[in-house]
Parts: C-alpha cells; structure tokens; sequence
C-alpha cells in the first residue's frame, strides 16, 4: 500500500560564493548580540554582532559589514567584511571583502583582497602549515 523503500536525501545548501556546504548547518551571531570569551564551532558560523575572544570555526567563518571581532581567528575558510583586530589564521582561503577592516597579522593558503578592503600587520600567503603549527603551541 505504501512505499517501503526509502529514498536518501542529501541537503546542500550554497554560501555566499556559490560553493555547496554539504553540512547545510550554520550558527548564526545575530546584530546586536555580543560574545565574551572563546568562542568555539564545528560548523559553518555567520557573524554580525561582536565576538570580544578568541574565534576557532573547523569549517567556514562569514563575517558581516558591521561585524566585529577582537581576539585570533582560526578556521578553515573566511569571508570578511567587517572588523577584526587580531591575528588571522586561515587553513584554506580568506577573500576580504571591500568593508574589511583588520589590524593584525594574517596567515593563510589563498588570499583574495578586494578594492577597498584594508589591513595593518604582515601577511604570509602559501604554505601555511609551519605558521600555524606554530600558531598552536
């Protein structure tokens, strides 16, 4: 009478660049709300409130145009267009957006910056293992 067989579904959904997040699961810091302390996530994260710690995301790390960040950020991806004054640390790529803003040194595999977009300390584009294993200790 009812079809017993079950069909599997897998959910994607796409990021702002058009790439397919195969988890679909994203912790949205709304405007307004403000952390404090060392924030922590195994999943895609989107930012427009402040973060006042240390930010570690094992996946993507979005932040919004009046987005703000005062500590590290370590994750595997990054969009950034707000502010961030701290040290970037980024396993894959890091695209700046042209409202970005960042004071501190930034560490990662690939680097897009756009027009517009400005930041004050060093910056190391390539090989990122050493750097951030030094990162680490």
């Amino acid at each position: 009478m009812f079809n017993s067989g079950t069909k599997e579904k897998k959910s994607s959904v796409s990021s702002s660049n058009g790439a397919e997040n195969e988890s679909g699961a994203t912790t949205v810091i709304a405007k307004g709300t403000q952390v404090d302390g060392k924030f922590v996530c195994s999943e895609n994260v989107r930012l427009d409130g402040k973060i006042l710690g240390e930010v570690k995301v094992d996946k993507r790390f979005v932040m919004g145009e009046e987005s703000y960040v005062e500590g590290n950020i370590h994750a595997r991806n990054a969009t950034i267009k707000g502010k961030v004054k701290g040290d970037i640390a980024i396993l894959e790529a890091l695209h700046l957006m042209e409202s970005s803003i960042i004071d501190g040194n930034i560490v990662a595999k690939t680097i897009v910056v756009d027009e517009g977009a400005r930041y004050n300390g060093n910056c190391k584009v390539g090989d990122t293992k050493e750097a951030l294993k030094s990162d680490k200790a």
